[in-house]
């Protein structure tokens, strides 16, 4: 009985001596990957039994042939257990990797629903209520004057308009989060595209006095779904005229380079905070101030925040990619499709 507790005392001597070297090595690596934490805590606990077999078998005054039959052994094993523990514990760490990745998502995508929640539930509550203290009016013979029941109509009119555009937009986005959008590629004239999406924003343009200057030439032909790229240009000439000031500019530029083509709306805006860029295109996001409507130019256009959100959805469902960047007086963005012909 007392050979065997000194036999345990030695392996556990030599097991702590291990030990305290591996737990020094894991301070050190604090902050590194998880695959390297999980490696060294396996070869800290094969060392730990490597060292105390071997003390063991010293003690033990073996043979030479017979000591190196039993360090062969727990070589042996120690190899194979530091190969399958680094196999496994990489997938391990993989999928921890993988589960807060998930769970960060989950979270910002929860954070998303309840910040479009709050934005729709502003944007549909303003204009509903107009529309019923300017509906009362009316019926209650409040006003009498035709010029202000013709402005009442107008008004009805316009807030009608604003919110079926926040509906589609919504319906838009649902369509792309549940990956229900279908599209049937073509060849699509990138130039007849912005020519129409000029068309219909060049009235509130020309409400702000704000210039639309389009390349004359250079329009590439790009695979594309017409009416889901229509929305992506139109979206984004709609925020850069909505947050341009009054008597600024916004051009439209397009290009190619090898089986890319690229399209180029340009505002002067005065530039985007560097913070907000990379969220530019969550859903429901507006940063302060470049990104808030302005008074004047938000209320019958404003959308929700989702313009954006679409347009990156858009462009992704078509294998493409889209980016923003500030320029001199305001900002870049750049939507990149897949090129066709020559």
């Amino acid at each position: 009985m007392r050979d065997l507790a000194l036999i345990f005392g030695v392996a556990l001597v030599a097991a702590l001596g291990v030990g305290l070297v591996g737990a020094i090595a894991l301070r050190l690596l604090r902050g590194r990957s998880i695959t390297g934490h999980i490696v060294v805590l396996l070869t800290v606990t094969v060392s730990a039994v490597v060292a105390g077999v071997a003390v063991v078998a010293e003690a033990m005054f073996l043979s030479p042939h017979d000591l190196e039959v039993v360090l062969i052994t727990v070589s042996a094993a120690a190899v194979v257990s530091l190969a399958v523990g680094w196999l496994f514990g990489r997938r391990l760490a993989a999928a921890a990797v993988w589960a807060d990745q998930a769970r960060e998502r989950e979270r910002r995508i929860e954070k998303g629903r309840r910040d479009l929640v709050a934005w729709v539930s502003h944007d549909l509550r303003t204009p509903l209520a107009g529309l019923r203290a300017m509906a009362e009016a009316l019926e209650d013979a409040v006003v009498h004057d035709p010029g202000t029941v013709a402005e009442y109509h107008r008004r009805i009119r316009l807030e009608t308009d604003r919110m079926t555009r926040l509906v589609d937009d919504l319906f838009e986005l649902s369509r792309i989060n549940a990956g229900a959008l279908r599209l049937s590629l073509s060849a699509v004239p990138l130039g007849d595209v912005v020519s129409d999406a000029l068309a219909s924003t060049a009235p509130l343009a020309a409400a702000r006095r704000i210039r639309l200057v389009a390349a004359e030439s250079g329009w590439p032909t790009v695979a594309a779904s017409e009416p889901e790229l229509a929305r992506v240009v139109g979206n984004l000439l709609l925020n850069a005229v909505r947050y341009t000031p009054e008597d600024g500019t916004v051009r439209v530029d397009a290009g190619r380079d090898s089986d890319i083509a690229w399209l180029a709306v340009t505002d002067t805006c005065g530039g985007i905070p560097e913070g907000d860029l990379p969220r530019l295109f969550d859903v429901a996001f507006r940063g302060e101030p470049a990104r808030t409507p302005r008074p004047g130019n938000g209320g019958v256009e404003g959308s929700g925040g989702l313009g954006l959100a679409i347009v990156h959805g858009l462009v992704d469902a078509h294998g493409g990619r889209v980016d923003v960047q500030n320029v001199a007086g305001g900002c870049r963005f750049v939507v990149r499709l897949p090129a066709m012909g020559t």
